[in-house]
């Protein structure tokens, strides 16, 4: 009876051993394809939809507005202040930055929390591939990910990816649907301000609105001035 009993545990612990390596050939297989392909979709993009299906909106209906356009066509304000917003050590890391992670705990202690410590890299993974929901299963599968990413694709097509899968309103994804809702100019004509406004709604596109950022668009304007831009 118990050869039985480990003859099972056994074969589930093989199971569960080959549906992760599958899971990650997979990411592994798909992160190549998007050194050249643009995702039609992204992991975000299913749960807004599959959300507004199970509790539709009081209103207008949901809609998805999305449009993949090269980095040639996005602002080079809008570069640099999603960069300065969200992930000033970008160019530096390797996928997390340690350093954020220890400022963003002493900003909780001091109650003046400006943004999370997930670098651009850790967010186009939870896009891609994962939800928006938090739990520590997810985080660590994000985790296993990054490194993964930062070796597959260079600096600059990971943040071509994030600028144009990004969340920014309700259906709205990437910067070229983001300036069209926000401001009625394609994403290569954003002016300074209007990147910065963009920026600053990041850390909750769902709930902020650009016009009402003024304060941190200011810290995030400085920081653009720290970094030469």
């Amino acid at each position: 009876m118990k050869r039985h009993r480990t003859g099972w545990l056994t074969r589930i612990l093989i199971a569960l051993a080959g549906g992760v390596a599958i899971f990650y050939a997979t990411i592994a297989l798909m992160l190549v394809a998007l050194r050249w392909v643009n995702p039609p979709t992204t992991a975000v993009q299913i749960q807004r939809r599959v959300e507004a299906w199970r509790k539709p909106a009081r209103g207008a209906p949901y809609r998805k507005s999305y449009e993949f356009v090269p980095m040639e066509k996005i602002s080079p304000q809008l570069q640099h202040a999603a960069v300065a917003a969200e992930d000033a050590r970008f160019y530096q890391h390797h996928g997390f930055d340690w350093t954020e992670v220890e400022n963003a705990i002493e900003e909780d202690r001091e109650g003046i929390r400006t943004r999370g410590a997930s670098t651009i890299t850790q967010q186009l993974v939870k896009n891609l591939f994962l939800t928006t929901s938090r739990s520590y299963i997810r985080k660590g599968i994000e985790f296993t990910i990054v490194p993964m990413m930062e070796g597959l694709l260079s600096k600059r097509r990971i943040l071509e990816l994030y600028l144009n899968v990004i969340e920014w309103g309700p259906g709205v994804f990437g910067a070229e649907a983001a300036a069209n809702f926000h401001y009625h100019v394609p994403a290569r004509s954003l002016s300074r301000e209007q990147a910065i406004q963009l920026a600053a709604i990041l850390p909750s596109p769902l709930r902020r609105k650009p016009g009402r950022m003024t304060e941190y668009g200011e810290i995030i304007d400085g920081r653009m001035r720290q970094m030469g831009w």
